[in-house]
């Protein structure tokens, strides 16, 4: 089971008038799942602001509504665009007995020859992979061992991971994960992606749509 716990309770207050609750200190959010009503709760900021950080998106955590237990995943932070502080949480309720379909992180370990040898660049193609498991398999990362790539043109796929035989990876076993190349082609690569600065952010996380409509 879950070793993080968070508290909260049940709340009524919806919309616009959930700016109330935030100046008292609590953070609006909403549970919701497979064959579970979505159902709207409240958590206290500054704890749920000093935990979230440390919790990814496959980890599961326990959020305890007016002392029920309900096992869950965060599926969506939406912060403030200014200050960047929290400002609503989506959680999906999980079966523990139902296989689940999440992002997990790669953690890259290890050094890779090539980059001391020949000054090699890596090139990170996949930062994370989709997987299939029962909610206990759930891993936190799947590790990537750089140490195997000792010449300029090696490659990391996927299907050169090493994963757990109780999870089933659904990103495509011929993507690249990692690559070593010339520091010439590096540079190049670099202005690229300095031309390409000023398009729109990332979205780090997104699960279902906020159900609450707010200026």
């Amino acid at each position: 089971m879950s070793e993080i716990v968070l508290k909260a309770t049940s709340r009524t207050v919806t919309g616009k008038q959930v700016k109330a609750l935030r100046r008292a200190g609590q953070l609006p959010a909403v549970i919701y799942g497979h064959n579970v009503t979505p159902m709207p709760i409240s958590l206290d900021f500054k704890e749920t602001s000093y935990v979230l950080p440390s919790v990814s998106s496959s980890q599961l955590i326990t959020v305890s509504v007016d002392d029920k237990p309900h096992v869950a995943l965060v599926r969506e932070r939406q912060v403030h665009p200014v200050t960047g502080y929290l400002v609503h949480i989506d959680f999906q309720e999980v079966s523990m007995t139902e296989t689940l379909r999440v992002t997990v992180r790669l953690s890259f370990k290890g050094d890779a020859p090539a980059v001391k040898t020949y000054d090699g660049v890596l090139v990170f193609n996949l930062e994370d992979l989709d997987i299939e498991c029962l909610p206990a398999n759930l891993p936190n990362f799947i590790e990537v061992d750089l140490s195997s790539l000792k010449e300029i043109g090696d490659s990391l796929r996927v299907r050169d991971l090493v994963v757990p035989a109780n999870i089933e990876v659904r990103t495509s076993e011929d993507e690249t994960v990692v690559v070593v190349t010339a520091p010439t082609i590096e540079r190049e690569g670099l202005a690229e992606a300095e031309a390409a600065a000023g398009e729109e952010p990332e979205v780090i996380e997104k699960g279902k749509k906020e159900e609450e409509a707010e200026d």
